[in-house]
């Protein structure tokens, strides 16, 4: 290997002759072009995955949950559970089993053609028992899906190039902000931002699927840090 100073001094000779061939620059736009989905891309072949588990003790009377925690459905009949005070009874809704009140968090679910679905983070004070909207004013954080639109909760609809099949949520508490991006491409939704000041969950409100088969919603965490110091400088 040349030294450094050798190296520095070819650099100055080319400049002061500049003769190039066709196809010497750097294809910049090859190289650069999209450059955070082809590193997604590449982190999906190396991304490790574990399960979110969902808190049964949260889970409202008609959500039934999976034997291993990790995908809910919409039922027909409610269930006769316990009335502790973790348990949501006025809305469908279940929280994740572990709440966050620092650093960065991400994972994905797959929803499918379900018609009705809210998904984001709640903070842990959120109220269980009475009326609520799915908005931040009431501690909740989330991306709104009823019928094919999408609002972000706090009444805003959202354009999307396509019906979402997967979706990715992703906490920075620390700098107060709650993004959902389309696990396909990675393309953003939306984000939130707010300052946190209570421990998060994961939070799903599941409505009725109409007149299809019940469509699980399955969560899946994924922890990339790569990509997300991507997104996050631009």
């Amino acid at each position: 290997l040349a030294s450094p100073l050798v190296f520095l001094n070819y650099g100055q000779r080319s400049l002061s002759d500049p003769q190039l061939v066709s196809g010497a620059l750097i294809d910049v736009a090859k190289h650069l072009g999209n450059l955070s989905f082809r590193v997604w891309e590449k982190m999906k072949e190396k991304v490790h995955f574990s399960p979110v588990i969902l808190d049964p003790n949260t889970a409202n009377g008609f959500l039934y949950l999976s034997d291993d925690l990790t995908s809910v459905r919409d039922g027909d009949t409610k269930q006769q559970l316990p009335d502790n005070p973790e348990r949501n009874t006025k809305y469908p809704c279940v929280f994740g089993s572990e709440g966050f009140i620092s650093g960065k968090h991400s994972w994905e679910v797959e929803v499918g053609d379900h018609p009705r679905w809210n998904i984001g983070y709640v903070k842990e004070s959120v109220e269980r028992k009475g009326e609520l909207y799915a908005s931040p004013k009431y501690g909740i954080w989330c991306l709104f899906h009823r019928d094919g639109k999408y609002t972000n909760g706090a009444g805003k609809t959202l354009t999307v190039k396509k019906n979402l099949q997967k979706i990715r949520v992703q906490l920075d508490y620390d700098r107060g902000e709650v993004s959902f991006y389309d696990s396909e491409d990675m393309s953003h939704i939306c984000t939130h931002r707010d300052t946190f000041t209570k421990k998060l969950f994961p939070y799903l409100d599941v409505g009725k699927a109409a007149d299809v088969l019940p469509v699980n919603l399955l969560l899946i965490v994924v922890h990339c840090p790569l990509f997300n110091c991507v997104h996050n400088k631009k």
